[in-house]
């Protein structure tokens, strides 16, 4: 009769449905042998007769902390990280930095479809936008300041002016490329 390679010569393989229990029983062991050793330390234990203090629900003395009324008032224009950029969902919109840029440079004409390709993307109270008007190459415009009120820091194809790499927020560099 042969044997199956690898059992050695004169032993019996223990069957697998043994070695289950076995296994369980001492893990089970184990655990119990570790859990036996946690709990309080004999000095932290409640000593008999001595009495022990109950939490009380008297004041402390201190004033209690004041939380914030639910009609605090919301700012207008939100705030955004000035560590990165992000898309800054309408505030300020495309048409108002278009309209910041036909109102304060003539980089576009004051007619005309111009269309927000890119952004605005915010970062603190920076902004960074790729503009196209039609039949004209797209134009990369910097600016800053709450929505209603926006300054152009900068426009043309590299935006990344003396100003800009001083003034600008890490964010802003990032997504000028100015780095």
């Amino acid at each position: 009769m042969s044997r199956p390679t690898g059992e050695p010569e004169g032993q019996h393989p223990v069957p697998r449905n043994r070695l289950i229990p076995a296994a369980a029983l001492l893990l089970t062991l184990v655990a119990a042998v570790t859990a036996a050793g946690c709990g309080k330390p004999p000095d932290l234990r409640p000593q008999p007769g001595v009495p022990v203090p109950s939490p009380s629900a008297q004041p402390t003395g201190r004033s209690p902390i004041a939380l914030p009324s639910a009609s605090a008032s919301v700012s207008a224009a939100p705030t955004f990280s000035e560590n990165y950029y992000v898309a800054c969902l309408g505030s300020p919109s495309g048409d108002q930095v278009v309209a910041a840029l036909r109102a304060k440079t003539k980089l576009l004409p004051r007619t005309g479809t111009v269309t927000a390709t890119t952004g605005p993307l915010c970062s603190g109270s920076w902004q960074y936008t790729i503009v196209q008007a039609a039949g004209r190459e797209p134009l990369v415009v910097v600016t800053k300041g709450a929505p209603t009120a926006l300054q152009v820091v900068t426009a043309g194809t590299d935006v990344c002016t003396v100003t800009v790499r001083a003034q600008a927020p890490p964010g802003l560099l990032s997504a000028a490329r100015c780095s």
